[in-house]
């Protein structure tokens, strides 16, 4: 089984998947809004909107996203319900992934050594995104 965590932004995903694809690589895939049947009621500002937004990060785990389309119907409610969970495989790319997912964005538990083993770290990244980066010590 592959897990793809999917997001919800609020007009700002490709933005956003570009800072990601900054931080991880890859070649990052979009369809618009306009690419669908039945949109050419939109706005031009919504047509140009993320219909699905595509990067792979690793073994062969994809993050993917949209945007919400509130003449659709679609709301945005950020909270801290879900967290994007990696676990890396050294300190060395948890340092990296860190400093750049963490910048601009709210550390709530300093990247350090645990009391149960593994360096972590959680944080919301710049667009509000929750994060955790798990490197088991073991």
């Amino acid at each position: 089984m592959i897990v793809n965590p999917y997001l919800n932004f609020n007009g700002n995903a490709e933005e956003a998947f570009q800072f990601y694809q900054s931080v991880f690589g890859g070649e990052m895939f979009i369809q618009r809004m306009s690419e669908a049947p039945g949109t050419e009621n939109l706005s031009d500002k919504e047509k140009n909107m993320a219909m699905h937004v595509s990067l792979p990060i690793g073994n062969g785990q994809h993050l993917m996203a949209s945007d919400c389309i509130e003449s659709q119907g679609m709301t945005l409610n950020l909270g801290n319900n879900n967290y994007i969970a990696l676990s890396t495989d050294s300190r060395e790319e948890t340092d990296k992934i860190f400093h750049a997912l963490s910048a601009g964005g709210i550390v709530e538990m300093p990247l350090e050594d645990m009391f149960w083993g593994d360096y972590f770290t959680s944080f919301k990244d710049k667009y509000g995104i929750c994060w955790m980066l798990i490197y088991s010590n073991k």
